[in-house]
């Protein structure tokens, strides 16, 4: 036969045995708001602001239709529409190349009171507040890391590829405060920075946005690029044959001048077409040379900036009022608690065995 006698907790019976310990509260709560307000106040403030910006994509006509209907349906088709290995999609994973990211490691910042002034690495690695307890925990992690990692095996010439480990903990740093998102619709590229000075929090977004920007058009444009290299090589060369062989000729036909012999005639010549032929061979390749940098141009993609970095007026962390203000409400929780526990456990040890 089940037993079903259920005890009843009476809340007039809780409410007042916390009335009862209201003392208790009036030592938790300021306790708690004086340590939550000393806590939350070691942590230093951080900035955010971000930029975005639309770079030209490939398709047009029935291309471009396709497109605009595919992405009012969530999905992307400029990968189909343009031959580049490297879609606007994965710009985002270049914040995992070391290369990139190695290259805004001299990109000149200024705080906004104007006392910082050097590059965004020696910010990150000599200007950053932290809480006070995360100096003894750097401390410990300094003392037992290896300090022979910290030198890139006697190579003094910089290589992303092989860094100390107060490198990696930078470039860890720097991924940690930069964010690249594409959207898959619309392809736009927003850029958003992190940082605990305003000024430096805009700077750091621009710069991302150019550095991107560098990097994208060096792609797009690196097969242009390598045909014009190879033209321009090819140009100095025929235009190098060209004149020899006009230096010849004429040279030749300077010392015969009044001389009418057949073989001599014939001798100028052969001199005189093989110029002509050197000539049209540099005219040629000049042809293609100016078409190889008119292909470069073409190549190089378009952007357009939508939203620009602006300077944060108002930090964007931490909440200090929501951060107090949740610790006032556990403690308010936990005292609650601890003056029904008695209640509580009555309660729970009067519960029927099944």
């Amino acid at each position: 036969m089940t037993n079903n006698n259920t005890e009843v907790i009476d809340l007039r019976v809780l409410a007042r045995k916390i009335l009862a310990k209201k003392r208790l509260f009036y030592k938790t709560l300021p306790t708690t708001f004086v340590l939550s307000c000393a806590l939350i106040l070691c942590v230093p403030r951080y900035y955010v602001t971000d930029t975005s910006m639309a770079p030209e994509v490939g398709g047009t006509g029935m291309e471009g239709t396709l497109g605009s209907i595919a992405s009012s349906f969530g999905f992307d088709l400029s990968n189909m529409q343009t031959s580049d290995a490297i879609s606007p999609l994965l710009y985002p994973d270049l914040m995992d190349d070391n290369g990139f990211v190695a290259g805004l490691f001299d990109v000149k910042v200024k705080s906004k009171d104007g006392e910082i002034a050097t590059t965004y690495y020696d910010y990150i690695n000599k200007h950053q507040k932290t809480a006070w307890w995360n100096i003894p925990i750097s401390w410990m992690k300094k003392l037992l890391s290896d300090n022979t990692a910290e030198s890139q095996a006697g190579n003094n010439k910089f290589s992303p590829y092989i860094l100390s480990k107060k490198q990696d903990d930078i470039m860890s740093a720097m991924r940690k405060n930069i964010a690249i998102s594409v959207d898959k619709k619309t392809a736009v590229i927003t850029i958003s920075v992190t940082d605990q000075d305003a000024l430096i929090c805009k700077t750091m977004a621009d710069s991302i946005r150019e550095h991107l920007q560098d990097f994208i058009t060096a792609y797009r444009t690196n097969k242009s690029r390598i045909d014009m290299i190879y033209y321009e090589k090819l140009v100095a060369e025929a235009k190098s044959d060209y004149e020899n062989a006009r230096r010849l000729y004429g040279k030749y036909a300077d010392a015969n001048t009044n001389v009418t012999l057949e073989s001599f005639r014939l001798k100028i010549n052969d001199l005189e077409n093989d110029m002509q032929l050197k000539y049209n061979t540099y005219s040629t390749l000049n042809t293609q040379l100016q078409a190889s940098k008119a292909k470069v141009q073409e190549r190089t993609p378009a952007f357009t900036t939508i939203k620009g970095a602006s300077v944060p007026i108002k930090p964007a962390g931490p909440k200090r009022m929501l951060f107090v203000l949740g610790m006032m409400i556990l403690a308010c929780i936990a005292t609650s608690i601890y003056a029904i526990k008695d209640e509580l456990i009555k309660t729970v040890g009067n519960q029927p065995q099944l």
